[in-house]
């Protein structure tokens, strides 16, 4: 097979590997995007690719190293972001525009946690942990010995284990059923409803990154929040809510004047809700359409 022939046929097998290496680094869909985008320049302008045995490894290890550039580039804005900050809402399932490998490293749980490490940090978690890239390669990328690219993995290994460690979440039945009686509670304002569905030490987390108002500061307790969620609504009631999937899990999309105002995405165990994250900031919105 001719080099160009091979990457064309390979790429659109590996594309969304190396978009999923991309995102969970960055937490960006726009992000992940333009990292895609400069892995294909750089795979197509490339003279060397015959002599690559595993092409998935060679781009996904291109777009770790783009993606880690543009980690130390932001480093400030993202020190200085406003209130809590939440990944930008993965679209999956058979109707998203670009589905990725969707598993537990792509939650919103786990992204959260990830964005709390060091960026060699989490680029060492992502190459060896879940893509199963070896440390002599992941050692590269960093610029540092493979023992320091161990220990960094390492090191990130014990500070997602806490993540891992907790509960398991509801089965799919489940999740679906309880988000389904979120919307309609919330739609209808009703407090009595959202009381039932919403665990008594419920957790909100909202992302408004200073562009939208949103709680700058978690919200513990469901006497605390439910009251909130049906004040929310009744000032301001939602133009539609419709259900959608981000990274493999069910979500809820509110709109308002035809464009989203919020995603929500939740932990969900024993029939109730014990944590809701709410993507508020529009600039992480905007891949998500209109009406």
């Amino acid at each position: 097979m001719e080099l160009s022939s091979r990457l064309e046929h390979e790429w659109e097998l590996h594309r969304p590997a190396v978009f999923g290496a991309a995102y969970r680094l960055l937490g960006s869909v726009a992000e992940a995007e333009d990292v895609v985008q400069e892995v294909w320049l750089r795979a197509a302008g490339a003279e060397d690719l015959s002599q690559v045995v595993d092409l998935r490894a060679w781009l996904i290890t291109v777009a770790a190293r783009t993606s880690y550039n543009v980690l130390k580039s932001a480093r400030v804005r993202r020190e200085d972001y406003v209130g809590p900050w939440l990944p930008e809402p993965l679209l999956t399932g058979p109707d998203a525009a670009g589905p990725v490998l969707v598993d537990e490293s792509v939650g919103t749980a786990m992204m959260v946690v990830m964005r709390e490490l060091a960026p060699p940090e989490r680029v060492a978690f992502v190459l060896h942990d879940v893509f199963g890239l070896p440390f002599e390669r992941i050692a590269e990328v960093l610029g540092r010995s493979v023992p320091a690219a161990r220990k960094l993995a390492s090191r990130a290994r014990g500070r997602v284990a806490a993540a891992r460690d907790r509960e398991p979440d509801a089965a799919r039945g489940e999740r679906e059923r309880v988000v389904a009686a979120f919307r309609a509670a919330s739609q209808a304002g009703d407090l009595a409803r959202l009381v039932e569905v919403l665990d008594p030490d419920v957790v909100y987390v909202a992302d408004g990154g200073g562009r939208a108002k949103a709680a700058r500061v978690p919200v513990r307790g469901r006497d605390r929040l439910a009251p909130m969620l049906a004040w929310i609504e009744g000032r301001h009631p939602a133009e539609r809510i419709e259900h959608l999937e981000v990274a493999g899990r069910p979500a809820l999309i509110t709109y308002r004047d035809g464009v989203p105002a919020w995603v929500d995405t939740f932990e969900i165990r024993e029939g109730r809700i014990v944590t809701i994250w709410r993507v508020v900031n529009p600039e992480k919105l905007r891949h998500l359409g209109h009406l």
